[in-house]
């Protein structure tokens, strides 16, 4: 996963909009901004957290700024423990070439003290969009864990897994009819990535997400070729 061929596989795919969102880090954003430039492909800065309640969520902003004052309330709240390299293998840092620039010695691979409303209220207030990950999943999803989406919650989307469409998400989980639907490849590997969401935004900002989201005037979302902008309450 070296930043040349992720924006090689992203233009193979048509992909015009890729976020970076390693999980309970921002280290490896900068790379992937710097090597994205000139590709008219756009990066969003980002990261996966893992809550105290071992769900995730993904957190999507527009700057390296904002994403790397954010990775510092993250690392807050990690436990103070290191990586076990035998078990999850060493966690590098890159630069924009994919070359390696350092290690990083954190126990990523672990919930952070945060609660879950606590991850979506302070990225909103950081002005970034939260969305929880591949809901429909047994393990480290909203539904799972949680039992239900809180309505107070404040979110309007979350993410499907790559093992099911909008369609089957929905029969499954009818109130997933409540909140817009994205779906991603979710990838670790070049062969996992995917083009499965369409977005109709003017600009491809976070803001403009969140709009395509709600279904603001002519915006939307659609996943596997099915319009899935929420249905009001």
């Amino acid at each position: 996963m070296l930043p040349e061929f992720i924006l090689k596989r992203a233009q193979e795919l048509g992909l015009n909009l890729i976020a970076v969102t390693d999980h309970n880090s921002a280290e490896n954003v900068a790379a992937m901004l710097k090597a994205a430039e000139g590709t008219g492909i756009t990066v969003l800065p980002g990261m996966e957290v893992q809550t105290r309640e071992e769900v995730h969520l993904l957190c999507l902003f527009d700057t390296l700024e904002q994403a790397t004052y954010w990775q510092e309330q993250v690392y807050a709240h990690l436990p103070h423990l290191k990586n076990r390299e035998q078990v999850f293998g060493t966690q590098v840092v890159l630069n924009a070439d994919g070359e390696a620039v350092g290690t990083n010695d954190r126990l990523l691979a672990t919930s952070t003290t945060l609660s879950t409303d606590q991850v979506v209220q302070q990225v909103r207030d950081r002005k970034g969009l939260c969305i929880p990950c591949h809901v429909d999943r047994p393990a480290y999803s909203l539904i799972a864990n949680l039992g239900f989406i809180p309505p107070d919650l404040g979110i309007v989307g979350v993410e499907i897994s790559h093992l099911v469409g909008p369609k089957e998400a929905r029969d499954r989980f009818p109130e997933l009819h409540h909140y817009s639907l994205v779906a991603d490849g979710d990838a670790h590997r070049l062969n996992e990535m995917a083009r499965r969401t369409t977005l109709k935004v003017v600009v491809p900002t976070v803001a403009e997400i969140a709009l395509a989201l709600v279904g603001e005037d002519d915006r939307g979302v659609w996943v596997d070729g099915i319009r899935t902008v929420r249905t009001l309450r």
